[in-house]
């Protein structure tokens, strides 16, 4: 994957982090999908928390010159997902992410560690 993929999505997971989000996953999907290179999914536990990663994940991108395609979804319906082209981040609540399972649909993606990224 391209390098400023791999700055970008180790940059989210730090502004996850920073916010204590919920079960932080890397899903490579690039060869298999045009949509991205990498999905990142995250949860939180309350609507004050979900905006908190997402606003996080705003600023420390914007810091590196990237901003978002597109933003959909809100801290109240549980879902926010925020397109950077090569990156989408998935913010969920921890009920939104069960129900959805991004996880199981895309299995065929690869799921990365931080030290992958690097």
């Amino acid at each position: 994957m391209e390098t400023n993929s791999r700055k970008m999505a180790l940059t989210v997971l730090d502004a996850l982090e920073d916010k204590k989000a919920g079960d932080v996953k890397v899903i490579e999907i690039g060869e298999i999908s045009p949509v991205a290179d990498y999905f990142i999914i995250a949860d939180g536990t309350s609507s004050s928390q979900l905006e908190a990663m997402v606003d996080s994940v705003s600023e420390k991108l914007h810091l590196l010159g990237s901003d978002p395609k597109r933003v959909e979804g809100n801290r109240n319906n549980g879902w926010i997902l925020m397109d950077y082209g090569d990156i989408v981040v998935h913010v969920f609540s921890t009920q939104d992410r069960k129900f959805y399972d991004l996880e199981r649909v895309w299995r065929d993606g690869k799921q990365v560690s931080r030290e992958d990224l690097m």
